[in-house]
């Protein structure tokens, strides 16, 4: 598996596992620059996103991932990541299908933020 592989996968079940169990702390994964399209509606910085990812009108979900497929972006070492799967929401009998890409910029500590993420739920 290639390094960006390896921290796709890793972020995918980091950023996961922190929207299913501790919602709030995943504004620590977007900078000020940050955008968000959700279903087609636009967030900008870490206030607006986080904002948007904590009114969602639902409590408890489980984000079950299909794929996961990772791309070396550009000379500054960023990585392209575009998931698919399901989602399924407390309470909820059926999941809903998703997709969700996420471009992650490196930071000066070594580590990555969501520099750009789109979700959309995928309708049959």
């Amino acid at each position: 598996m290639a390094e960006y592989e390896a921290i796709g996968k890793a972020f995918v079940d980091h950023y996961y596992h922190l929207f299913d169990t501790e919602r709030p702390t995943l504004a620590t994964l977007y900078q000020p620059t940050s955008l968000l399209s959700f279903e087609g509606q636009k967030f900008e910085g870490v206030e607006h996103i986080s904002t948007k990812i904590n009114s969602l009108p639902f409590d408890q979900c489980r984000h079950l991932i299909s794929t996961i497929d990772s791309q070396p972006s550009g000379i500054t070492g960023g990585i392209i990541v575009f998931v698919s799967g399901s989602l399924q929401l407390g309470g909820e009998e059926h999941p809903l299908r998703f997709s969700q890409m996420f471009h992650l910029i490196p930071t000066p500590q070594g580590s990555f933020f969501v520099q750009n993420d789109i979700f959309r739920l995928n309708y049959c």
